[in-house]
């Protein structure tokens, strides 16, 4: 299928690594120039060189922390500013501590909200004039399916989750009008370095080894895996190309079917 992305411009934060790289070097293959944020430079930098030697696109790295308002705004201007327009934004920078209710602290709920949440919040309300004026854009938040599946141990991310799918809705429905259509992915278990961390913690909170969380991992899936970065950016690819051209204001689970109460020990 043609998606249609060749000579778009596409910005991503949180794309040094896991879903938001491999949604940039996909957008990449797909003729897209792209602008990928992180908070490492030297892996930034790695990844955007790797980016454009693999595909010949441009790919521009520019490091930023998406919990800090200053950095958003400088962010989406240097992006415009290298790019030239920003066409697509995919915002993948965000992650929320797990952890049972009762243990869990102040900075923990301040962390999961200030980047999963404002941190989105930020990077529309960042770009959204400048694709307004355009007349065209396309925003794909990468959530969660925290926020569609509550889970009591993951109740931070399911918090920010939620809340970051109310607001795409209400983005999509208010600026659909001016060619903009916005939708989440949500993604269960992936297959990254944070969910390693993500398995650890929950092995540690629940009291039970790792391979032990890991098999009530996949026992929630009915698939029996857990999915892959490349995955989640073929999803992410779709809904910034033409062929998803009427699909506004969706959260789209990609998770494979998980039950999350079957994690339960």
């Amino acid at each position: 299928m043609e998606l249609e992305l060749t000579d778009s411009k596409v910005l991503l934060t949180g794309a040094s690594k896991g879903i938001g790289r491999a949604s940039a070097l996909l957008m990449a293959r797909e003729g897209c120039d792209v602008a990928i944020n992180g908070r490492d430079a030297d892996v930034l930098e790695a990844a955007a060189a790797e980016i454009a030697d693999e595909t010949g696109r441009q790919a521009v790295a520019i490091r930023g922390d998406m919990s800090v308002p200053e950095d958003v705004e400088r962010v989406v201007s240097e992006a415009i500013e290298a790019l030239g327009r920003i066409d697509v934004l995919v915002t993948c920078a965000g992650s929320s501590p797990g952890g049972l209710p009762e243990e869990l602290t102040e900075e923990d709920w301040a962390t999961s909200l200030g980047l999963k949440l404002l941190g989105y919040v930020r990077s529309c309300k960042a770009v959204l004039p400048h694709m307004r004026e355009r007349g065209s854009g396309v925003i794909v938040l990468v959530v969660g399916n925290d926020g569609l599946k509550p889970s009591y141990w993951e109740v931070t991310a399911g918090a920010a989750n939620a809340a970051d799918q109310n607001y795409a809705a209400a983005l999509a429905e208010q600026y659909g009008r001016h060619g903009i259509r916005v939708n989440t992915v949500n993604p269960g278990p992936v297959d990254t370095d944070r969910w390693e961390g993500l398995e650890k913690a929950f092995a540690r909170d629940k009291k039970v080894s790792q391979e032990r969380a890991h098999e009530l991992m996949l026992s929630s899936i009915p698939l029996g895996r857990i999915c892959t970065a490349e995955e989640v950016a073929d999803l992410v690819a779709f809904l910034a190309s033409k062929r998803a051209s009427f699909i506004n204001g969706a959260h789209i689970p990609i998770d494979g079917a998980q039950r999350k109460a079957l994690m339960d020990v």
